[in-house]
């Protein structure tokens, strides 16, 4: 580990990788104030990019814009009470009263703080938590591995509202989709219609290329607003928000170990974190009055989990293949495309890359926290771009993104294709991330479910973890069915 301390170390003190961060910063804090894009969609623009590089300058580039997309998004959250990704939705709520008696400054001053403060929290329970992992992870065998990737679908599917059987459904087609190809265990043909292209299956880059970043364009200019300037100006008093920050250090810390805690828990992630954070925030501090009037505790604790839920989500990304979220499924993707594998593999022969992860996590939010506080003037006004003008640019880094994905031009089919696909479900509530993890798992749950069965028979269902995975697996899928019993239940006894 000493060993792989001191790689990570020349490999943060790389000028490459320091330029690959500093670029990957100043994209996911571009994207992060542009209503609409957020970090899945940047995630999937970029991911083409990594193709040719290293896998340190690759994920340096990638976690640099992936922190700080939920540092940016406080921007639009605060000034137009539009968020800038779905992580910044509970900002609003007092962010943008602060900003309508002129306190923008002061609430900007401590969110960016807490950023930082959350995102570095979050690094450090990342780093702290590999020694713990390791031995836990090589105690697991083929049949938890399969019953883990199975629980992270089902846990995306579970977090899908009133919608649960859509989830369920998406994931399953994720998980079928995944089967098209040669049979990596057989090298038996699925699925491939006589069609040399789809031999390999499909790509994940031109699939999440179009069912989040076209799909969420084409809203763009479905909408083909602009965003009202005119609260643009002058934002001063950043430093009382940084003094807010310190003040409220102990809500800080809960705020981000709740982030942290459920960026580990597969399918929650940037959905809920900020929700979770300004509930908590709301019945545990004391004079809660003034919440929903721009109270500052408003802005702290959904900004401190947003940034540390990173850290938390590559924990079981790392370690056992399993994405906590979306981004991080796409995240998988990245690794895929650096030939690693997470799990015992990842902890054992490339702990290096692991700490240098968790350390550019930490010196991305540092970055991008200082350059939000010297330009948050022109980032704001980034946010005032027409759809008209901004989607043009977006489509062409988007075409050639999934061309470069195998250099074919089926890859621009499938790109179109699953374009539409996403923006129909988005248009009639069907869940995307389900079937975007479905897909990234479904090599996974094959692998492992045939090398279970191929090693113990059927005897791998009665593994102690087996069983409790089982259950927990089942609690997932029966938890938003009673939830909804509840609900109506109360409905009717009190219309």
């Amino acid at each position: 580990m000493l060993d792989a301390i001191g790689q990570a170390s020349l490999h943060i003190l790389d000028p490459v990788h320091l330029l690959m961060l500093f670029a990957g910063t100043f994209l996911g804090l571009m994207l992060g104030v542009i209503p609409g894009i957020g970090g899945v969609t940047g995630l999937a623009l970029l991911l083409p990019f990594t193709f040719d590089m290293d896998a340190v300058s690759a994920f340096a580039f990638i976690i640099g814009m992936l922190a700080v997309t939920t540092t940016s998004d406080t921007i639009p959250s605060v000034l137009f009470a539009v968020p800038g990704t779905v992580g910044s939705q509970a900002t609003i709520i007092d962010g943008h009263a602060m900003a309508k008696r002129g306190e923008a400054g002061r609430a900007f001053g401590a969110a960016f703080t807490v950023s930082a403060m959350g995102g570095i929290f979050g690094a450090l329970l990342l780093t702290l938590s590999i020694p713990i992992l390791s031995p836990l992870v090589l105690t697991f065998g083929s049949p938890e591995f399969f019953m883990m990737a199975v629980l992270g679908v089902c846990m995306v599917a579970s977090l899908s509202g009133s919608a649960l059987m859509k989830g369920v459904i998406a994931g399953g087609a994720g998980l079928l989709l995944a089967t098209v190809g040669t049979d990596p265990m057989l090298s038996v043909e699925r699925w491939t219609f006589d069609q040399v292209y789809l031999w390999e299956g499909f790509h994940v880059v031109p699939i999440s290329l179009g069912l989040f970043g076209l799909a969420e364009v084409t809203d763009l200019l479905v909408s083909g607003k602009s965003i009202d300037s005119g609260a643009l100006g002058r934002l001063k008093g950043r430093w009382e928000g940084v003094r807010d920050a310190f003040r409220h250090w102990w809500l800080v810390i809960r705020s981000a170990t709740l982030g942290v805690w459920i960026g580990i828990i597969p399918g929650l992630g940037t959905l809920v974190v900020d929700w979770f954070a300004y509930g908590h925030a709301l019945h545990t501090e004391k004079n809660a009055d003034n919440f929903g009037k721009g109270d500052v505790r408003g802005v702290i604790a959904p900004e401190s989990a947003n940034n540390a839920k990173d850290g938390g989500g590559l924990i079981p990304t790392l370690a056992f293949g399993i994405p906590g979220s979306t981004s991080m499924a796409l995240f998988l993707g990245a690794m895929e495309i650096q030939g690693l594998t997470p799990g015992p593999e990842m902890l054992n022969q490339h702990l290096d890359v692991i700490f240098t992860i968790s350390w550019s996590l930490a010196l991305a939010n540092i970055i991008g926290t200082g350059t939000c506080f010297l330009f948050t003037d022109q980032l704001a006004r980034i946010a005032t771009i027409r759809a008209q003008l901004l989607a043009p640019v977006l489509l062409v880094i988007m075409f050639l993104g999934a061309f470069m994905a195998r250099r074919h031009i089926a890859d621009i089919v499938l790109f179109l294709f699953f374009g539409l696909l996403g923006w129909t479900m988005k248009r009639q509530g069907w869940p995307r991330p389900p079937l975007i993890i479905g897909f990234v798992l479904g090599s996974t749950v094959e692998k492992y479910l045939y090398i279970s069965i191929l090693t113990y028979g059927w005897a791998w269902m009665a593994r102690p973890w087996v069983i409790v995975l089982a259950l927990l697996i089942v609690a997932a899928l029966a938890a938003p069915a009673i939830r909804q019993y509840r609900d109506r239940v109360a409905a009717r006894a009190n219309p």
